[in-house]
């Protein structure tokens, strides 16, 4: 799962709840999503503490492989001296992640296909994606 003081929850041994744990290193890429998935119906899910399918308490963590698909985009002009866009992506895993496409607001559409840039935002704390494909430009 990924929590925004830049450390990894992972599941205690027989507990519901996480445990907080500094990431390890050697082991864990710093630009990675880390998300859940449920060991009883095998659904993905971000940032949650039961399953939102069968409410089982028994996750397990997981790292994204960070491709994915805008299923929502928004233009922001509150609280920023730019406009900015928020988007909810939907990763190739099945959970879906808010965070922010790099690029021009006004260029990003539902159905870009995304990859992960930095699993975390240095300013908002939220995962930044770059699109995949080139935007689509009209006769040019």
């Amino acid at each position: 799962m990924y929590h925004h003081s830049g450390t990894a929850v992972q599941q205690g041994s027989g507990s519901a709840a996480g445990v907080l744990q500094p990431p390890n290193t050697a082991t864990d890429a710093t630009d990675a999503i880390l998300f859940q998935r449920c060991t009883w119906c095998g659904t993905a899910m971000y940032h949650r503490l039961l399953c939102p399918v069968c409410r089982g308490s028994e996750l397990r963590t997981e790292r994204s492989e960070g491709a994915g698909t805008v299923r929502h985009s928004t233009v922001v002009h509150r609280n920023t001296p730019a406009a900015r866009n928020v988007s909810l992506v939907e990763m190739a895993e099945g959970f879906v992640v808010r965070g922010r496409v790099m690029g021009p607001p006004i260029g990003i559409h539902s159905g870009d296909r995304v990859r992960l840039s930095t699993a975390k935002d240095p300013v908002r704390g939220e995962p930044v994606f770059q699109l995949l494909d080139e935007p689509y430009r009209a006769w040019s």
